[in-house]
């Protein structure tokens, strides 16, 4: 019996495709540096299909492999060798609203943005926000622990999941926390499978908490002559007003977003690095004293400040659109982190790598340095095979995540681990850590059926 006839034992035939084209599209996320090989993609409407389909793979030796918006960058959602990808598009519901509660329900497949414009009709407001809000996934947020734009004031996603329905890798179905605030009954099972990437079990829904809406806000972009500054920047700002978003790109980043969209320099003189900020409108005269400070002691050369929601827009699309636009250079991802006081050393260490490495390829700078992420990219010259490329990249990464070790932080802030990142995950995590993390892998996967070869190396 073939893959296909197996899995109609589950799920209506109709729901279950083997087209080549399909199983490139759907076996694969944003890395696209890995052959692409599922048997099949699967699109189930419900938890009681997900719990089994899974409980067939345990009986059929079968592998699974979820998918959700599919915008992941470390090959977290690849298919390689025949496994089953389990798509989440069909479970897109919003399931329930209690206002009391401030909590919205919905199934995994639901948009980001979907839920952000949710919230806005509800006259709330959902704080979790990032470049791919408009294809991105809950689901896939939720098993990514995703981060984004605004950590610096709203969090990460783990801290908006008041609870969650999941279907273990053995095929039973989990209700965790039910939305509680205040539950001390031991283990809080959400937290495992927040940031688990799909190795665990199926995340099928979510309750998520909303908030009040922010202010009305501002947004300002200044240009730095040395990379350095930005962290002279942000405690000179932070002094003076909460901040929701500090991000930081290089003119290269900035290069690249103008040359794939239509958008105006925001400064008439180009400089070295770019800081953009957001703040609340009523912190604007409390912002232009910042700002003046770091004008008189040399910080910022120039800067430009928003004064309307569609100028706010525009500033943010030249942080927005850097990963679009550096993507048909087939970029090598850093996305590492460390405390905000270890920023300054970590910069010094890893320039020096990236000079001595790398000095005849585009070294590519961005990142949420208000929370000490920086995202490292390493641009694909034209004409070199895309194999040699990601081998030269590979071979290089150990020297840079052991100044990360070193310093005590992440070889991924927000990108997750997936098939890039686990061979490394030792600078991140002791060896007593990785050999609980394989237990609880075997504990809630005893077949290892859920995404295998992603996030942990199992023995």
């Amino acid at each position: 019996m073939s893959v296909a006839d197996t899995l109609t034992e589950a799920l209506p035939p109709d729901r279950v495709r083997t087209e080549p084209d399909d199983l490139a599209t759907w076996g694969t996320d944003w890395t696209r540096s890995y052959q692409v090989a599922p048997s099949a993609v699967v699109f189930p409407e419900s938890v009681e299909e997900v719990a089994a389909l899974t409980r067939l793979a345990n009986d059929r030796g079968l592998a699974l492999v979820p998918s959700g918006g599919r915008t992941g960058l470390s090959g977290g959602a690849v298919a390689t060798s025949g496994e089953v990808v389990v798509s989440f598009d069909r479970m897109h519901r919003i399931l329930g609203f209690n206002e009391a509660d401030r909590i919205v329900r919905c199934q995994a497949g639901v948009v980001t943005q979907a839920l952000q414009e949710f919230a806005q009709g509800k006259g709330l407001f959902y704080p979790v926000d990032f470049a791919s809000s408009g294809s991105s996934q809950i689901g896939g947020n939720i098993a990514t622990n995703a981060g984004g734009i605004k950590v610096i004031r709203h969090g990460l996603t783990r801290d908006w999941v008041a609870g969650l329905t999941v279907v273990t890798g053995a095929g039973q179905v989990l209700e965790l926390n039910r939305g509680l605030v205040k539950n001390a009954t031991g283990y809080d099972l959400r937290h495992l499978f927040i940031g688990s990437e799909g190795t665990l079990g199926f995340i099928v829904e979510a309750d998520l908490k909303l908030a009040e809406p922010p202010a009305p806000q501002r947004v300002m972009v200044l240009g730095l002559d040395r990379f350095a500054d930005a962290l002279r920047v942000l405690p000179c700002f932070q002094a003076r007003l909460t901040l929701s978003a500090f991000e930081f790109f290089s003119e290269l980043a900035l290069s690249k977003v103008l040359a794939h969209r239509e958008l105006q320099r925001p400064l008439a003189t180009p400089a070295a690095f770019y800081a953009l900020l957001e703040f609340d409108a009523d912190a604007e005269d409390a912002a232009l004293a910042a700002f003046e400070e770091a004008l008189a002691e040399g910080w910022a050369s120039d800067g430009v400040m928003s004064q309307s929601d569609a100028q706010a827009a525009a500033l943010w699309a030249l942080r927005e659109g850097i990963t679009e636009g550096i993507a048909p250079q087939v970029p090598y991802k850093n996305d590492i982190s460390v405390r905000i006081s270890e920023v300054p050393g970590f910069l010094d260490d890893v320039n020096d790598i990236v000079s001595a490495h790398y000095p005849d390829l585009e070294v590519c700078w961005f990142g949420h340095i208000g929370d000490g992420n920086l995202h490292l990219n390493i641009l694909k010259p034209k004409g070199l095979p895309i194999e040699d490329f990601y081998q030269r990249c590979h071979t290089i990464s150990p020297k840079l995540f052991a100044l990360i070790g070193a310093r005590g932080g992440s070889i991924s802030a927000e990108h997750g681990v997936g098939l890039l990142k686990r061979d490394f995950l030792h600078f991140s995590r002791s060896e007593e850590e990785l050999a609980l993390m394989r237990s609880l892998k075997r504990t809630f996967d005893p077949n290892g059926v859920m995404n295998p070869g992603k996030l942990l190396a199992m023995p």
